[in-house]
């Protein structure tokens, strides 16, 4: 089984620390209360999970046997990732949100993390361009899924503690500014990798 794991796990941690709804969340609830952001936290991993389990009970692999299905995920995938790329370089002076703890922090992160499209493009789009075609699609699946979201959990145990640190380095202008060109080139570059592969 040869999964592309050099191409899938650069694309994967690019995804993950370029900001969007679900770190405006976490966030802006971990830097005013550490429960309340291990809530939100926990809450997005839940998506992610339910996420993983569709693609693993059949999404990803569906797409991934059909070829005319996988060249048009992998094309609105690349699109996506463009626009997200476009939108962060555009938005790169601009301070980041953050929004006030509120209550049922859980249910909001994980319905956040569920109709993100960044998330539902993860699974569907980069999962099966990871794949092995000649190897059975279901535990790639779940393998893909599961390191997707062991990595996202990683990065919300990093976060988290370090919200107030996080947040104070991030609303600087100058810092700010750079972290999103250096994200937004990214996305860009991976879009056009997407459509060469």
């Amino acid at each position: 089984m040869h999964i592309a794991w050099t191409s899938f796990l650069l694309a994967l941690v690019v995804i993950t620390v370029v900001p969007g709804p679900d770190f405006v969340l976490v966030m802006g609830n971990a830097v005013r209360s550490f429960r309340k952001g291990v809530e939100a936290a926990l809450g997005v991993l839940a998506g992610l999970v339910i996420h993983g389990t569709l693609a693993t009970l059949g999404l990803s692999a569906l797409v991934a046997a059909a070829p005319t299905a996988l060249f048009v995920v992998k094309a609105i995938g690349a699109v996506y990732l463009a626009y997200v790329g476009f939108m962060t370089l555009k938005a790169a002076n601009k301070p980041i949100a953050e929004q006030p703890p509120q209550k049922n922090v859980f249910l909001r992160g994980m319905l956040c993390d569920l109709l993100n499209p960044k998330v539902m493009l993860t699974f569907l789009s980069l999962i099966p361009q990871a794949m092995d075609p000649h190897a059975a699609p279901l535990p790639q699946a779940a393998l893909l899924s599961a390191v997707t979201v062991g990595v996202f959990a990683v990065f919300w145990m990093i976060v988290v503690p370090s919200a107030r640190q996080l947040g104070r380095l991030l609303s600087k202008p100058k810092t700010r500014a750079h972290f999103e060109r250096v994200c937004g080139t990214a996305l860009i570059g991976l879009a056009a990798s997407v459509l060469a592969t």
